[in-house]
C-alpha cells in the first residue's frame, strides 16, 4: 500500500478566483474565498517505495485526471460521516534533474483540495496547518501490475521474482500500469511510501465486496470492522474446511473396507494410497459401486465394534 502527505511548504493556500471557480464547480451554490480552505498535497510519485511498487510516469498522467472531485475521508472508512474535503486540481510536477531507482524522471502528483470553514472543520484545519494531519493514503485501481524482471503480469500469470530481491544484480519491483479508477483519498497516521504514493485498491465494505478485491490481486486497507469480519469468515471457513476434511477422511476409509471386501487379494496399503489421491466426486463413486456386493454394515458405511477410527493414514 502507498501513502501520501500534505506539503510541508504548501499548507494554507490563499484562493485565487481561477481555483474558486473550479471549487464552485462541485458545490451547489457559490461559495465565496472566506467560506473555503484550500490545502496542497502530492498523492503519489514515480518512485519505488517500500512495497517495491511504483507508478511509471504513464500511470501518474493518468490518475491526475481520475482524482479530480474525489472526496477526503478518514481512514478508508467509507461512511459520509467521514467527509472532510474534495480534491478540485491536479498536476503532475517533474524534476529532469533527479531520477528514480528505475532510471526514470522524477516526477509527483500534486493535488489541491477544499473544504468548508466551519466549526466541524476548525480542529482538522489547525492539525493541518500545524503538521499533525499530514499524511494522506489514497486509494485507485490499476489494470496490469507487471513484473519489472520479465514483465509478466502478475495478477494472471504470477512468475517467480520476488519484489524486493535482486537477480544477476538487478532490483525487482512491481509497476501499476493503466490506472483506471480512483476511489478516494485518506488521512492516515503511518505512511507507507518514502514521500508520497497511493494504494491501488478501494477499500470495500465488510461482505462480498472484499473478498472480491482481494481476489483480484488488488491491495485494500482495513478498518476494524473489516478485520473482525475477515477474522470471522476465515474462521468459518476453517470450520467448514474441517467438515470437509473429516468427511474425506470417513469416505477413505469406508472406499478401503469395501474395495478389500470385494477384492480380498488386493493390499490395503495399496488400496490406502489410492484413496488418498481420489476427491470427494470420485470416492463417493467408488463406495457405491463397490457396496453392491457388500454386506449390510459396510454398505452403510459402519464400523466393526473392535474397530479403532485413525485418521492418520489420510490427514491432509
Amino acid at each position: 500500500m502507498k501513502h501520501a502527505m500534505i506539503l510541508k511548504t504548501a499548507q494554507s493556500v490563499p484562493v485565487t478566483p481561477e481555483q474558486l471557480a473550479k471549487i464552485n464547480a462541485f458545490s451547489r451554490r457559490e461559495l465565496s474565498a472566506e467560506e473555503v480552505y484550500v490545502f496542497s498535497l502530492v498523492l503519489c510519485d514515480n518512485e519505488i517505495d517500500r512495497d517495491y511498487e511504483r507508478f511509471p510516469v504513464e500511470s501518474m498522467q493518468a490518475l491526475a485526471g481520475l482524482f479530480v472531485g474525489k472526496t477526503g475521508i478518514f481512514d478508508h472508512n467509507p461512511k459520509g460521516e467521514n467527509q472532510n474535503s474534495r480534491i478540485f486540481e491536479t498536476v503532475v510536477e517533474h524534476d529532469p534533474e533527479r531520477l528514480t531507482q528505475a532510471g526514470e524522471g522524477y516526477c509527483v502528483l500534486r493535488a489541491w483540495a477544499y473544504m468548508v470553514r466551519c466549526d466541524k472543520n476548525a480542529d482538522l484545519i489547525l492539525e493541518i496547518d500545524a503538521g499533525i494531519k499530514k499524511e494522506v493514503s489514497v486509494s485507485c485501481a490499476v489494470e496490469r501490475v507487471e513484473c519489472s524482471i520479465c514483465g509478466a503480469n502478475v495478477r494472471e500469470a504470477p512468475c517467480s521474482h520476488e519484489p524486493g530481491q535482486e537477480y544477476n544484480g538487478v532490483l525487482c519491483w512491481r509497476d501499476l500500469i493503466n490506472p483506471t479508477d480512483a476511489y478516494e483519498w485518506s488521512f492516515v497516521a503511518v505512511p507507507a511510501q518514502k514521500k508520497a504514493g497511493v494504494t491501488k485498491g478501494r477499500v470495500p465494505g465488510v461482505d462480498g465486496e472484499l473478498l472480491k478485491s482481494l481476489a483480484s490481486g488488488g491491495s485494500v486497507t482495513l478498518n476494524k470492522a473489516q478485520a473482525a469480519a475477515l477474522t470471522n469468515h476465515l474462521r468459518e471457513l476453517e470450520q467448514l474446511a474441517e467438515s470437509g476434511r473429516t468427511r474425506l477422511n470417513e469416505l477413505r476409509r469406508r472406499m478401503v473396507k469395501l474395495a478389500a471386501f470385494s477384492m480380498p487379494e488386493l493390499d490395503a496399503r495399496v488400496l490406502e494410497e489410492v484413496a488418498k489421491n481420489m476427491d470427494e466426486r470420485q470416492l463417493t463413486a467408488f463406495c457405491k459401486g463397490f457396496a453392491k456386493d457388500a454386506p449390510p454394515a459396510l454398505q452403510l458405511g459402519g464400523v466393526g465394534e473392535s474397530e479403532k477410527p485413525d485418521n492418520g493414514a489420510f490427514r491432509i
